[in-house]
């Protein structure tokens, strides 16, 4: 075998190898002689076919398989001889002449191809120790606590019939038929709907018009989707529901006390209490660590700066572009209205996909060279909370991700990264930083990158 390098260009690399076709030819005699004590042919005792004869009838598609190896091992000996890691598979191009091909195939001429080959960087790690970072933190108050209790109170209020027309915190079961320009629209539809009016539950507007309905009274709500609507070929259309009231309910007396928490199935109000503050602490603590975190990648991307591969680049670029463009079609805004245009946009977001690359390489650096990794126990457990998010089809999702390697691979990646982050943070200086709820909840323009 011979190999020639062609290109060492950054982190491309391009190399012309040669097979010999006296090398070739004697593997595939080597298959062939492998081949003729299993295959059976009239007129040949078994194991008794000879070579020649094997040669003639199976030579080009013997050849056609040892080329295929052959291929793969001397890449496998260019890419351990030189010590790379690859970014991508390595791309080959075989000749395409027919003819030159037909004399490769025939063994009466050597191969020549080309491989391209793209490689990782080599990474020189950072001090971690001298990251120094603040984690925003936030105490769960007593007021909290009671707030998200009156709304679990609120939202188990009792009703009873009610006589006359609805008013403000009244529950009223509707039927509604939606349309947009005379025409109906999917989801605009829906049967025995209670709505609490006041609640602010539909799209503005909506309930202030049912104030006074009576039951078996039809009317017509006029309404305007907002611009932001979760639904995009919804927003700022104007539609109208032809919305029917079939049952109207008064609010009933709320105590908020011991029994009322045994009726949600907790021994005490004190204990639905220390749930709920169970869970707020929850959301605010990961409201801080994502905060931590962003800042923490911030640094290492400081830390490390270096070229990432180029198709790596234009692959994570593709994926954001390809999002953004969507959701701006679907919307129908323009770059005009971001204030912008394509060619900035562009740039922005190939500097957010080089640095996703590059955060994602020092991320796995750090975790080969200090041997973190992901048990099989925690990569079970992400797929059974996974099957929890579908009632009814968790065995489905179970048998899908046990039997599938890349899905499975997309449930081990962000613990991977979650527990090389945990690393991080101890190697870090951490100072934890009392904030207000609004500072900790804020939507920083970093966090969208």
């Amino acid at each position: 075998m011979q190999v020639t390098e062609l290109l060492a260009e950054g982190l491309k690399r391009e190399y012309r190898v040669v097979l010999p076709a006296a090398e070739l030819d004697a593997k595939a005699n080597a298959r062939l002689s492998e081949m003729k004590d299993k295959v059976r042919i009239n007129g040949f005792r078994p194991g008794k076919v000879p070579v020649a004869h094997l040669k003639r009838m199976y030579g080009k598609s013997v050849l056609a398989e040892v080329i295929d190896q052959a291929v793969n091992e001397a890449n496998t000996k260019i890419i351990d001889d030189n010590g790379f890691k690859l970014a991508m598979q390595p791309k080959v191009e075989l000749p395409q002449d027919e003819a030159a091909v037909n004399e490769v195939i025939e063994g009466r001429a050597d191969l020549s191809y080309t491989v391209n080959l793209e490689v990782l960087p080599a990474i020189t790690l950072g001090d971690f120790s001298t990251i120094s970072l603040e984690k925003p933190v936030l105490a769960v108050t007593d007021a909290e606590v009671d707030e998200a209790v009156s709304k679990i109170a609120e939202a188990n209020r009792p009703f009873s019939d009610k006589e006359g027309a609805a008013e403000n915190g009244d529950r009223v079961t509707i039927s509604f038929v939606g349309s947009i320009d005379g025409e109906k629209f999917e989801g605009g539809s829906a049967e025995d709907v209670p709505l609490v009016l006041g609640s602010g539950s539909f799209i503005p507007g909506f309930e202030e018009q049912l104030v006074g309905i009576a039951p078996d009274e039809t009317r017509t709500v006029k309404v305007t989707f907002p611009a932001e609507y979760q639904a995009p070929h919804l927003a700022g259309k104007d539609a109208e529901f032809e919305t029917k009231a079939t049952k109207i309910e008064a609010p009933g007396e709320l105590t908020v006390d011991d029994e009322f928490a045994k009726t949600l199935g907790m021994d005490s109000l004190e204990a639905l209490k220390e749930q709920v503050k169970s869970r707020i602490a929850q959301e605010h603590n990961s409201a801080s660590r994502a905060k931590a975190k962003r800042k923490l990648l911030d640094a290492l991307d400081e830390l490390h700066q270096f070229d990432v591969p180029p198709t790596l680049a234009q692959q994570e670029f593709d994926g954001i572009w390809n999002q953004v463009t969507s959701e701006m079609e679907a919307q129908k805004r323009s770059f005009a209205d971001e204030d912008t245009t394509e060619e900035a946009a562009r740039a922005d977001y190939e500097k957010i996909a080089k640095r996703r690359v590059r955060l994602g390489l020092v991320l796995a650096e750090i975790g080969e060279k200090n041997n973190i990794q992901v048990t099989d126990d925690e990569v079970t457990r992400a797929v059974v909370e996974r099957a929890r998010q579908f009632p009814g089809q968790e065995q489905q999702v179970w048998e899908f991700y046990r039997s599938n390697a890349q899905a499975l691979a997309s449930l081990r990646a962000p613990i991977f990264e979650e527990k090389v982050v945990d690393f991080l943070l101890e190697q870090a200086k951490v100072t934890e930083k009392p904030v207000s709820r609004e500072e900790l909840y804020a939507e920083d323009e970093a966090d969208k990158a």
